[in-house]
């Protein structure tokens, strides 16, 4: 990860909007689909805030972005989770995984299921346990 510039450094993280929101459940529940399509959003989301802070052209921001948000990529941070996971959140990578699907042709469908098990996970915090989805990023 590159450095911050110094009138960055000590800036609040970029997950640390997440923090500071209240717990906002759907009235009914979501399935692992819907949940890993809300996580996929909320980890573009804060890749593109993690980038912004640095002096960059926007294409240059946004080619770091699309390669952050590849599911090959979204399956490493998964695996770099595994030990701050809790059981019922490997419970939440497991349903979405399961329901993933084979993914596109020419892609991996192993890295595809591992990819929408984590999206589901990152939505369903961001609804339900926002500072728990903060820390998870931020460990990342």
């Amino acid at each position: 990860m590159a450095t911050l510039p110094p009138e960055l450094d000590g800036a609040p993280g970029p997950s640390a909007w997440l923090a500071g929101l209240a717990p906002a459940p759907p009235a009914t529940a979501l399935g692992p689909l819907q949940l890993a399509w809300l996580g996929d959003a909320v980890w573009e989301l804060h890749q593109r805030l993690r980038r912004c802070r640095l002096p960059a052209k926007s294409q240059q921001l946004h080619q770091k972005v699309v390669e952050e948000v590849k599911a090959a990529s979204q399956a490493r941070a998964l695996e770099r989770l595994e030990g701050v996971l809790t059981e019922d959140e490997r419970d939440l990578v497991r349903r979405g995984r399961n329901r993933s699907g084979r993914g596109p042709r020419n892609g991996d469908p192993g890295a595809y299921g591992q990819a929408t098990g984590f999206e589901a996970l990152l939505g369903w915090l961001f609804l339900h346990d926002p500072p728990r989805l903060a820390e998870l990023l931020d460990h990342l």
